[in-house]
């Protein structure tokens, strides 16, 4: 007779759990868990994480999960646990390693607290570990997005209160919609492979002429010169006599009235409008100072695109509703759910989401050698 192994048989029942309990009572706080905090001996996963005010997870990078050039990360996979970690109130700490072997093994002898892993089932019960979906059992939204559907959690024990807490919180992101703003805003299929093939045609053509020019701006402003790239390719395909039906013109698009205002005398000159695009997004990211990067990179891309007085009115309009007007998933919602009202909008999240592509091809070489 065959017998499930015990930890199969546990993973097995967290997941009926969480199938059939009302999400509402998942989403408790940590102050509503039923037990108290040692400070001297965390006999937790969960009373760890509180003690030492630091959540550390483990995960192997991959187009769903994280990009990092260094200076920051983001990715669909990252900012969901850097959400989570929020609603604990406590820091993150994100590791990445090699493989899901390594990730596995940092959970189970407790160098982190959960890992973030594609790694199929037969691997993670082999260590004993326990599991849970990262959509909770939303498959098509992760699949409709072109990410990893196969994407999960991976933790210690299915009984400790982390288990319960994190899954309970991916669970509350499906039930509010969350979880699908997010993946659409990562959304891996906004630019074709066929349209890749075009693109990288273009920065083979291009960019070798204006790479040096985004990098002195960059330096200049402190910036991230792969997102100077990104913004001048979205913008005008790196040309820099590109001019719109409104007026708008130059390599990085720059209305003349920004452009006096940034002291540019010749917008068609690709040196000065990178200067000037440069210097007007670094003023725009000044604006959004208390949102935490990689978030105010996203509010200074959309008040590039339809100015900061859009984004205000926005933000006024989420703080009338009781959210955060500092919470990107919230702005980016509100650009969703208003879109078929308001073109604007529209071309704002075509904008920021091709931007945000576009910077992630370009940080990590996947086109081309730049």
């Amino acid at each position: 007779m065959h017998t499930q192994p015990l930890e199969s048989t546990r993973r097995l029942r967290l997941k009926n759990f969480f199938n059939y309990l009302p999400v509402q009572l998942l989403a408790f706080s940590a102050a509503m868990l039923p037990f108290t905090i040692n400070a001297s001996k965390p006999t937790s996963q969960y009373e760890e994480v509180m003690h030492q005010n630091t959540l550390t997870v483990v995960a192997v990078r991959s187009p769903s999960t994280v990009f990092d050039d260094g200076q920051y990360s983001h990715g669909f996979g990252y900012d969901l646990i850097r959400n989570y970690a929020q609603s604990l109130n406590v820091n993150l700490n994100f590791k990445v390693v090699d493989d899901n072997a390594t990730a596995l093994q940092w959970v189970a002898k407790g160098k982190a607290n959960m890992a973030l892993t594609n790694a199929d089932l037969s691997m993670i019960e082999q260590r004993k570990l326990t599991t849970f979906s990262v959509s909770c059992g939303d498959d098509q939204t992760l699949q409709k997005n072109g990410l990893d559907s196969q994407l999960n959690l991976v933790f210690k024990q299915a009984e400790d209160p982390l288990t319960q807490t994190a899954s309970g919180y991916i669970c509350q992101t499906k039930q509010n919609g969350a979880l699908n703003h997010l993946a659409s805003f990562y959304n891996h299929n906004v630019v074709s492979e066929t349209s890749w093939n075009s693109i990288e045609k273009d920065l083979k053509k291009r960019m070798p002429i204006y790479k040096a020019s985004f990098k002195r701006a960059a330096e200049q402003y402190d910036l991230d010169w792969h997102i100077l790239a990104a913004m001048g390719y979205q913008e005008s395909y790196l040309k820099p006599d590109s001019i719109s039906p409104t007026g708008v013109r130059g390599l990085m698009m720059l209305t003349a009235g920004t452009a006096k205002e940034m002291g540019i005398q010749n917008r068609n000159d690709p040196e000065q409008s990178i200067q000037g695009g440069a210097k007007y997004f670094d003023q725009l990211l000044a604006q959004y100072a208390d949102i935490p990067l990689p978030d105010r990179y996203w509010f200074a891309l959309v008040a590039y695109n339809m100015g900061p007085g859009a984004v205000s009115s926005i933000q006024q309009r989420l703080t009338q509703q009781g959210k955060n007007p500092n919470d990107w998933v919230s702005l980016y919602a509100f650009l969703q759910q208003h879109k078929a009202r308001n073109s604007r909008y529209i071309q704002a999240i075509q904008y920021v989401v091709r931007i945000r592509a576009y910077l992630e091809r370009i940080q990590n070489n996947e086109v081309i050698d730049i």
